[in-house]
């Protein structure tokens, strides 16, 4: 199986590079299954019901998001309903909406997604991601009840993303890090077959601080006070994300590689799929 995740998207020139894009990787790469995290895409905080259509329009088979979910007070409302829209798995019981689900990718497969939520440094403390994990795919054993399993772990601290690679590893395809919005260079396949990256980076320009205007964030590190809104930035925008080939046999990863397609950094597509 061929499995693309893109890593958040920021504001209108993120969301667009997007949607310009997919459609083009899906069709030329015979692309099978395609998530999109999607968290900063209004504005540069939460996602509205029309960005989350727009990007499965664009070829994304689910949409993940973070802490900045429920940022646009409509996502509260279309999250119940929508089951290819996901928040955080580890929200307390009773939070609207949902934190994994299977899906039909285009080759037959069954494939879990799951969107979980560390808790070093972030904002709200949810409940634990591990045993968040543990309970999810103990319920759709990789194998068993899903061909393939990927888990979107939104977390600041490295420390805790790459031990939820290793608390995973073999019984899921994927776990790929979101939330701090910088390309990490650490793609692998762990030890058991899980393929890994602390970090997808995101897509949106890149002359920005973390894809916001960097004037007003920069104000704040030499002055301590806020001059004003941190506003998306709007230049040309790279689209950052991973690349991964599942085996149909064990559901596993075979290959992986970054993906990064734009105008600010090098840009760099899958040897295995040229």
């Amino acid at each position: 199986m061929r499995f693309l995740f893109l890593g958040d998207m920021v504001g209108r020139a993120g969301r667009n590079a997007v949607f310009e894009r997919l459609p083009g990787l899906i069709s030329d790469f015979n692309l099978d299954f395609v998530v999109v995290n999607g968290e900063n895409a209004a504005g540069g905080f939460g996602i509205t019901e029309e960005i989350f259509n727009n990007t499965l329009n664009a070829g994304a088979d689910v949409v993940t998001t973070g802490n900045h979910v429920w940022d646009q007070r409509e996502a509260l409302t279309f999250a119940p309903r929508e089951e290819r829209f996901l928040r955080p798995a580890n929200f307390p019981k009773g939070t609207p909406g949902h934190g994994s689900g299977v899906f039909m990718a285009k080759n037959g497969a069954r494939v879990l997604v799951a969107n979980i939520m560390g808790r070093v440094f972030m904002h709200p403390e949810l409940d634990d991601p591990f045993s968040s994990a543990e309970e999810i795919l103990s319920a759709c054993p990789l194998g068993d009840q899903v061909d393939a399993a990927i888990i979107d772990f939104h977390a600041e601290a490295t420390s805790e993303k790459m031990c939820m690679g290793h608390f995973l590893d073999g019984r899921a395809s994927v776990v790929v890090g979101t939330h701090t919005h910088q390309p990490t260079a650490d793609h692998q396949i762990l030890n058991n077959g899980t393929a890994y990256l602390t970090d997808a980076g995101m897509c949106g320009d890149y002359d920005s601080s973390l894809g916001m205007e960097k004037e007003e964030p920069l104000h704040r590190f030499l002055f301590k006070v806020p001059k004003g809104r941190f506003e998306a930035a709007t230049g040309p925008a790279t689209v950052c994300g991973l690349a991964v080939e599942i085996s149909d046999r064990t559901g596993l990863a075979e290959k992986v590689a970054p993906l990064r397609l734009g105008a600010r950094l090098e840009e760099t597509i899958p040897a295995f799929w040229r």
